[in-house]
């Protein structure tokens, strides 16, 4: 229905009501101007006009199929914006079905995942070609044991625009399957229950969940996480026993603090069921024994402000990696009897140059994972001994996560090792041995890619402050030229303490190959550098962030590895509030800037708590409605802070479901830059109208966007094929 209705309201260059038809403004090269509407907003002593809030719909409005006026007005206006994108990338698109042919090309349409053994069964994936979704499966830990398809996602996915499985969980007797789906892409999902034996989907279904599923041990019994339907905060979780109507679910904890919210878990070891609830500078934990469903939670540790702590379990033992005079946090154990803070005794101190990231329990082994002069590092230790070592690694800047550790009595510790010029690699590291098997590593197809034909550096920028060193991982073809006439695209993100670890990607050897260099700069906000580096870029000293990606561009012109004219940024979420935030301050720094779904309008969706995911992030940016915030977040959110200057090409995408970041932030942003800024450069927006934060679906449809910002670089650079 939403299709056929944006293809009846979508005229060519006539907009009824979106957009008014005024005289075309040559500074803008372009007729879309969207009409105003001034709202007014008083906010402390400050009073702001907002023409552009007409633009906001409910969720009622979207999901209407018998649209009133305004929601008219916005689907014409989003059209008319998809509508000139695509007239202004006219030329290109030819250009853009190579470059997707081209990205395609080098994936393995006929490809299985490495298998995952847990009690008793191994599970793994396949894809056959042409395929956008998966094929589930598992087979019995047995000679000669019969393959058994458990899901078939291309079947399930058929007719929906949209289709994601949230997650999937087997009963501990092996013969019920719960798995979660979400069909419209605002991470909302439904639960539905298989019988493994059967094939038979039962009758249970429970909707509205966060998509998290967790069994207790009597296989009869599962629990799941409740999101309130307006602000999508995860706050309660349920009790659901098998057979019956979901209606009648128990709600088994609520968390009634709109800061924080809650999840659920079981142990490694099994034993134990985890309600963890959390904020950013606050958790807390309570469990149960998972043969016991039906029983009385226990607090581990009763929250308190700037204490931050995770359980994990081993013998008679928790072990709580926490924050706790600890800034980059340490490991603590305590017996599962006497839980409380003060019985808690270190294992692991804490560490001024060592962020401890989480912990791999095994029945031999401890294995911790670490960050280490922004890089990660994986530590092993004995239990029987404390004889320790690191497992090693040669890139200059790299990725290494854990993967799929299900198994306790195991020497086998599996890790997953990528970096920007090396493909994504599934490790088997025997702990005992330091034996190291690689099990897969991801094939680039076409017969062209050779890593020995790329380079990769890690560099350190010095910040404006004239003390801090701020990394930027490089990678690029060998043999360009880096000079004044070099095309390099900096990657930023910056925020939440989340690290933008480099990553190999097939995709991106389609800007390397065309003579491109590729950054990933490692600015404050992220936590690259252990927990101080988040801390100095979030709340008062959030412009931290946008120095140093600033900073960072700077350095890189003056050290010749490019110019403002060739210079380019991109960065999505609240990486699309530093692209913002720093075309406010340096407009003229970059030729050019993608900014995916961005976070821009910062002071009206702060200060609206309705919106979902406000509240969680009080402790992120700050809460508007105190003063010293307000004025703080006024002073660089990218919406209240455009001038009539010379702005880079801008593309900006979004999606019109988007749960994270809502589709009118960067609508109200392109609406406002056109009609505000002095030059006539590229000002683009593409509004998928079929998904939400996290684009489309599909190992193929997304690939489709990428072709989209890629010849936008490309035609900036007038590279033609």
């Amino acid at each position: 229905m939403k299709k056929l209705l944006l293809i009846l309201l979508c005229v060519p260059l006539i907009f009824s009501c979106g957009v008014k038809k005024e005289k075309k403004k040559e500074k803008n090269n372009t007729n879309i101007i969207a009409k105003k509407i001034p709202k007014i907003n008083i906010y402390h002593t400050d009073t702001t006009t907002d023409n552009y809030d007409w633009m906001r719909l409910s969720d009622s409005q979207k999901e209407s199929h018998n649209s009133d006026a305004q929601t008219l007005d916005v689907l014409n206006y989003l059209n008319a914006e998809n509508n000139y994108l695509e007239k202004a990338m006219t030329g290109t698109e030819s250009f853009q079905n190579d470059l997707f042919d081209e990205f395609v090309s080098r994936i393995e349409q006929n490809d299985e995942s490495v298998p995952v053994s847990y009690n008793g069964y191994t599970y793994y994936t396949k894809y056959k070609e042409g395929e956008d979704y998966a094929l589930h499966y598992r087979k019995k830990n047995l000679d000669n044991a019969e393959e058994e398809l458990i899901l078939n996602l291309p079947e399930m996915a058929k007719g929906s625009s949209y289709f994601a499985l949230g997650d999937k969980s087997v009963s501990e007797n092996n013969h019920l399957m719960a798995y979660s789906v979400d069909l419209l892409s605002r991470r909302d999902y439904s639960i539905y229950i298989k019988d493994l034996r059967t094939g038979v989907i039962l009758e249970d279904k429970i909707q509205n969940t966060t998509g998290r599923i967790t069994w207790a041990n009597d296989n009869k019994t599962l629990f799941y996480t409740k999101k309130d339907k307006v602000t999508l905060r995860s706050y309660q979780i349920y009790r659901h026993t098998i057979g019956t109507d979901s209606s009648k679910d128990v709600l088994v904890y609520e968390e009634k603090d709109d800061t924080f919210s809650c999840f659920i878990y079981k142990t490694k070891s099994r034993k134990y069921l985890m309600i963890g609830s959390s904020q950013t500078l606050s958790s807390e934990y309570r469990f149960l024994d998972a043969n016991d469903p039906l029983g009385n939670w226990q607090l581990i540790h009763s929250r308190e402000n700037n204490l931050k702590y995770s359980v994990s379990h081993f013998e008679d033992k928790f072990y709580i990696r926490t924050n706790w005079d600890a800034k980059n946090f340490r490991l603590m154990k305590t017996s599962t009897n006497s839980t409380s803070k003060n019985y808690w005794q270190e294992v692991i101190p804490h560490r001024k140059d060592v962020l401890l990231r989480s912990i791999d329990i095994f029945k031999s082994y401890l294995v911790v994972n670490e960050r280490k002069e922004g890089l990660r590092k994986t530590r092993v230790i004995n239990w029987q001994d404390n004889s320790e070592y690191y497992i090693t690694f040669n890139d200059p800047s790299y990725s290494l996560y854990s993967s799929s550790n299900l198994e306790f009595d195991t020497d086998l510790f599996r890790f997953v090792y990528t970096s920007l010029t090396t493909p994504r690699s599934v490790y088997n590291f025997n702990m005992a041995t330091k034996e190291r098997t690689l099990l897969k590593q991801r094939k680039v197809l076409g017969g062209e890619f050779d890593a020995d034909n790329y380079i990769s550096e890690r560099i350190f920028a010095k910040s404006r402050d004239g003390k801090t060193e701020i990394p930027i991982s490089l990678v690029y073809r060998k043999g360009i030229q880096k000079n004044g006439k070099t095309p390099l695209l900096l990657n930023g993100y910056g925020s939440y303490g989340s690290s933008s670890d480099p990553y190999f990607s097939s995709v991106r050897l389609s800007l390397l190959d065309r003579g491109f260099i590729f950054a990933i700069a490692h600015i404050r906000g992220g936590q690259e550098m252990g927990r101080y580096w988040y801390e100095d870029g979030k709340l008062l000293k959030k412009k931290n962030t946008f120095y140093d990606f600033i900073d960072c561009g700077k350095y890189l012109i003056e050290n010749n590895f490019t110019s403002s004219e060739h210079l380019y940024a991109n960065g999505g979420s609240a990486g699309g509030l530093l692209m913002g935030a720093v075309m406010n301050m340096e407009p003229e720094l970059f030729n050019g800037v993608i900014a995916g779904v961005p976070f821009v309008d910062v002071i009206n969706t702060m200060w609206d708590e309705s919106i979902p995911l406000t509240t969680s992030e009080f402790d992120e940016w700050g809460n508007p409605k105190e003063k010293e915030y307000y004025d703080y977040m006024k002073s660089y959110s990218p919406y209240d802070n455009i001038m009539n200057v010379n702005y880079p090409n801008l593309l900006i995408t979004t999606g019109y479901w988007d749960s994270q970041v809502q589709y009118w932030e960067p609508a109200k942003w392109i609406a406002k830059l056109r009609d505000l800024r002095a030059n006539d450069n590229l000002l683009l927006m593409y509004c998928d109208m079929d998904v939400g934060h996290g684009g489309s679906s599909g190992r193929f449809e997304s690939l489709k966007e990428i072709a989209l910002e890629y010849a936008f670089l490309f035609k900036l650079e007038s590279i033609k094929e």
